[in-house]
């Protein structure tokens, strides 16, 4: 039996990139942050974890409604590229997420206290948003 299976639940860093493939095939690029607490000699620390997520085809198109600051949930599977950078140097191993279901748990609020807060803690903090969802009347994916 093999399984390649990932959930993450977290926070949008910035709105998407989305290009397309030579194929003509639409993708969007995003990292999402999710944070864990633990404590640490009386005091409580976080440690802030960052993963790339890949939306293709009409996932793409559902990832260009993703804001940062976004809260969102994500299902996918872990893919493993190696590449050469553009200088030359020895290639290079990256990990992304390629998503085949989003949620937003809750879409940033602009203008209000709580949305500023957290704009601003996700600012101070580089953790990203990830991707788009079905509540609150957003596009429906996967």
């Amino acid at each position: 039996m093999q399984m390649n299976r990932v959930v993450i639940a977290g926070y949008v860093s910035k709105t998407p990139d989305v290009r397309r493939l030579p194929s003509g095939t639409p993708v969007a690029n995003v990292r999402v942050g999710e944070s864990v607490r633990y404590p640490d000699g009386g005091q409580t620390r976080e440690l802030t974890n960052w993963h790339s997520l890949s939306f293709y085809g009409k996932l793409a198109g559902v990832a260009q409604a993703l804001k940062k600051g976004d809260n969102i949930y994500v299902d996918g599977r872990i893919e493993q590229r190696q590449f050469v950078a553009r200088d030359g140097s020895k290639p290079r191993t990256v990990y992304e997420i390629v998503v085949s279901q989003c949620h937003v748990i809750a879409p940033l609020r602009r203008g209000s206290k709580s949305a500023n807060t957290a704009a601003g803690k996700n600012a101070a903090n580089g953790s990203q948003p990830a991707v788009a969802g079905v509540e609150n009347d957003w596009p429906v994916a996967g």
